[in-house]
């Protein structure tokens, strides 16, 4: 992950800047935004009637570069479409900072006045800073003399500057302040889940998290294997048997304590995931590292929630593992017992991540939080596409905040029923319960019940990010590869939740 660029928020005129790019935005018609009208008279050319004449819309990820040929300091202009209505909203103000990012072209400086379209300057400001990182985002640590080149040009960009009016300077500051935590965080997610599984073992996941933790005030603890053996996680042991590298557990621990019950959230962390004896098919292996997805967007969650300094109580327990074909691998028919005694048949090899997260939020439940959530890479999100992760819970209050986060992040959810009569799929005649259903698809929804088992009476919701956390194509918004999708639907959801609660004790909503 490159180094974040330097953001500065200054009262100026764009057609006095100097930048590499200087990137404008237009509503669809084309409609002139904020600080066209200065740079038209700058270049002497009225932009808005040169790409109606072009036949330039202005719609959301329509993008054109004009050079100033010295009549501007900046030495590009990037126009950049917003899309149709009156909506001023941090949604289309990220979304074209992720435009511009793509458009920069090796570019060091960009100014911009896209903010100034967002619906106050501190949500613009945070909008903009954020798409912007996502956006130039790149993962090269592996690259050194490429045969075949791809078409991305390095991130070089080294300074942001937003031109903001006086009045809402201080607000801009904090919000870009904001934005630059949370992308940083996001997409040191997606280092950890774009390298390959052979450097991001359960050991090296381990470190990165004690070593994160332990330069942000985090309290942490990691479990070897005779530890994870001692708490009784027969899922994080059973899952990791097959392989030569041995399992671990990260505990995280931030806040002050008190009075105020923790948020505890979890996630799956299986490093490299070869469906075991069920083993995957070929165009499956080759992303499976991606399989721990969801711890790493713990990992950042905690990171920005501890950058920003969100006086929250928070705890996590992450459970990460190989999942082999070795000589030792579970077998179907297997029985494993979790933490807290109950037993699972092991039906389906492949069917694993839930069983690590199983232990993890048991262990959890028992610290009697106020909500437990968990981030897994379990099912195709039912079905949802990429652009939208799933949600399942037993508390009203936790599924629509976290859908509420997500909109608020961009990294959009959709709830799905939590049907209990299809617990009956789920019985053993071995154990207490079977990791795959008796009959018909292994869904989301038979996921989550299984999980569901292991909380008790904690408001819990399980986020299914099966088609968010990895894109196996290139959309509008994310590169193939790692999207660090839910950390910042997290950190927006543990602030706000912080924001309503205030110093009391949190509880159970009804």
């Amino acid at each position: 992950m490159a180094d974040a660029p330097r953001v500065e928020v200054v009262d100026r005129r764009p057609s006095q800047v100097r930048a590499d790019v200087l990137a404008l935005p237009f509503r669809e018609g084309p409609k002139a935004g904020a600080g066209v009208a200065d740079v038209s008279r700058a270049l002497r050319a009225d932009l808005t009637a040169t790409l109606r004449r072009r036949g330039w819309r202005g719609r959301s990820g329509d993008v054109l570069s004009i050079p100033t040929l010295g009549r501007l300091p900046a030495e590009t202009v990037v126009v950049v479409g917003m899309g149709g209505g009156a909506e001023r909203s941090a949604g289309a103000v990220r979304d074209a900072a992720v435009t511009v990012a793509r458009a920069l072209e090796g570019a060091r400086s960009v100014a911009t006045t896209i903010p100034q379209e967002g619906d106050d300057a501190g949500a613009g400001a945070e909008a903009f800073v954020e798409g912007l990182l996502l956006g130039g985002y790149r993962f090269d640590r592996y690259r050194h003399d490429p045969v075949a080149p791809d078409d991305a040009a390095p991130w070089r960009v080294r300074r942001v500057t937003l031109l903001t009016p006086p009045s809402d300077r201080a607000a801009a500051r904090e919000g870009a302040a904001r934005g630059l935590v949370l992308a940083q965080a996001a997409n040191w997610a997606r280092d950890l889940v774009n390298t390959p599984s052979g450097d991001a073992t359960p050991e090296a996941m381990a470190e990165e998290a004690r070593a994160m933790a332990a330069g942000l005030g985090i309290r942490s603890r990691v479990w070897n294997r005779a530890r994870i053996e001692r708490e009784g996680f027969g899922g994080v042991l059973g899952v990791g048997r097959g392989s030569s590298r041995e399992p671990r557990v990260v505990e995280l621990e931030y806040g002050a304590g008190g009075a105020a019950r923790p948020i505890a959230l979890t996630g799956k962390g299986i490093t490299y995931d070869s469906g075991g004896l069920a083993l995957k098919e070929l165009d499956e292996l080759e992303w499976m590292k991606s399989d721990m997805a969801g711890a790493a967007s713990v990992m950042a969650a905690f990171r920005a929630v501890a950058e920003l300094g969100v006086e929250a109580n928070l705890i996590a327990a992450l459970p990460f593992a190989d999942n082999m074909t070795g000589a030792n691998a579970l077998h179907p028919g297997d029985v494993i017992t979790h933490r807290g005694g109950r037993t699972s048949e092991v039906v389906d090899p492949d069917c694993e991540g839930r069983l690590v997260v199983a232990d993890t939020l048991a262990y959890l439940c028992e610290r009697r939080p106020a909500a437990v959530v968990d981030a897994a890479t379990l099912s195709d999100a039912g079905g949802l596409g990429d652009g939208l992760w799933a949600v399942l819970g037993t508390d009203r209050d936790v599924v629509d905040e976290l859908l509420d986060a997500g909109e608020a992040a961009g990294d959009p959810g959709w709830e799905l029923p939590l049907t209990e009569d299809y617990n009956e799929l789920l019985r053993s005649s071995v154990a207490d319960i079977r990791n795959s259903p008796t009959e018909g698809a292994d869904t989301t929804g038979m996921a989550a019940l299984y999980l569901r088992a292991f909380v008790g009476d904690v408001p819990w919701a399980h986020i299914d990010i099966g088609s968010t956390a990895w894109m196996e194509r290139e959309t509008s918004r994310w590169p193939k590869g790692a999207t660090g999708s839910p950390a910042r639907v997290f950190a927006r959801w543990i602030a706000a939740r912080v924001a309503r609660d205030g110093d009391a004790p949190s509880g159970a909503t009804a």
